[in-house]
């Protein structure tokens, strides 16, 4: 490819386990996948911006002369440049750009965090810095752009998972640490049950009934806070509490310590893929009683696919619609007819890199 020209790409992800923990400060554990978004482009002489979205029939224009405003609520494309402006970095050149994708929209498999994280990829292998090798600085800018800019209540999990790739252990306490984890897993089929969902309004509902609980416990248990352990003292507070609250709460503290057994699983030699799907499975029963982010299909869904053969499955991302997907090593092409047959689109992943350019 010439130097006037650019191509990079980042994966979308599928969070194994720990949902709707990093914006807690808990812990995760989540792995790229084989399904990108794609960002090309070609140098111009001036420094204006012609951005060409297929995907969604869109295409964005602006230039760089000064801050740019945002005319969308999630203007992200435009929030990116600005943050990384802000932060010192210069850009000469516009670009003529053409952004599209593999990860389905909407169904929360991250791909507007891919989209972004690869954003700021592009925008950095323009200017040949340094810092469009170091996937830590992608995940960080690309946080800033998305969540922090927009003051949304997400975390930082879908940006790591995109620009490390493979499959990562994120500690989000007071100081957020990580561990790339060694990758034994096999085939997963992603299937999308073409429910919209509502990923912010969620996180917020979430987030608030959640910290309302940790406030009324503490009342009770001074030193109680996310990384305490659920004794009966705790479990017998959290009872006292107004059902929702209590519901989600133990759902978090539940997740928590599933989260913790995961990790272990990956430590281990040889890897145990009946436990891990075990614990798939479990995950999904927590986000389905306690957390409630399923939906009838979504269940009917994982059904299908435990009867296929499947190891384990539960529903990815924020819940209320979207996708799931189900750990089925050597029965992929069986779990995923039987998803296909309940009126779903289901493709069959593997665990993938993270942010690249076209010859990294």
């Amino acid at each position: 490819m010439e130097k006037n020209e650019l191509k990079v790409s980042a994966p979308g992800r599928i969070c194994l386990l720990g949902e709707h923990q990093d914006y807690f400060g808990l812990s995760i554990i989540a792995a790229a996948i084989n399904l990108r978004i794609f960002i090309q482009g070609k140098k111009r002489s001036d420094r204006s911006f012609k951005i060409q979205l297929p995907d969604i029939g869109s295409q964005e224009e602006f230039s760089l002369e000064k801050e740019l405003a945002y005319t969308d609520k999630r203007d992200y494309l435009k929030s990116t440049v600005n943050v990384l402006q802000r932060n010192g970095f210069y850009f000469p050149n516009g670009w003529d750009c053409t952004i599209h994708g593999t990860i389905p929209i909407n169904s929360g498999t991250a791909s507007s965090s891919a989209m972004v994280v690869a954003w700021v990829k592009f925008l950095l292998e323009t200017i040949r810095h340094k810092q469009a090798k170091q996937p830590e600085r992608l995940a960080e800018f690309a946080f800033l752009s998305e969540v922090a800019e927009f003051n949304e209540p997400g975390g930082k999990m879908d940006h790591y998972s995109s620009a490390f790739g493979g499959v990562i252990a994120i500690h989000f306490n007071e100081k957020m640490t990580y561990k790339k984890l060694k990758n034994p897993l096999k085939e997963f089929v992603l299937a999308d049950s073409l429910q919209r969902k509502d990923t912010t309004g969620m996180l917020g509902y979430i987030k608030n009934h959640v910290l309302k609980g940790v406030s009324s416990v503490k009342k009770q248990i001074k030193d109680f806070d996310f990384y305490y352990p659920l004794t009966q003292n705790v479990q017998d507070e959290i009872d006292r509490l107004e059902p929702t609250v209590r519901r989600l709460l133990k759902g978090t503290l539940l997740t928590r310590d599933l989260t913790m057994e995961g990790e272990k699983i990956f430590e281990k030699i040889p890897f145990d893929h009946d436990k891990f799907g075990r614990l798939l499975s479990q995950q999904h029963e927590i986000l389905r009683d306690y957390i409630q982010t399923s939906t009838k299909k979504i269940d009917s869904m994982i059904e299908v696919s435990l009867k296929a053969g499947a190891l384990g499955a539960k529903i990815n991302g924020s819940g209320g619609g979207g996708c799931i997907f189900a750990y089925a090593p050597g029965k992929a092409e069986e779990v995923a007819d039987a998803l296909e047959k309940l009126g779903t689109k289901p493709l069959i992943i593997r665990i993938d890199d993270g942010a690249r350019k076209n010859s990294d």
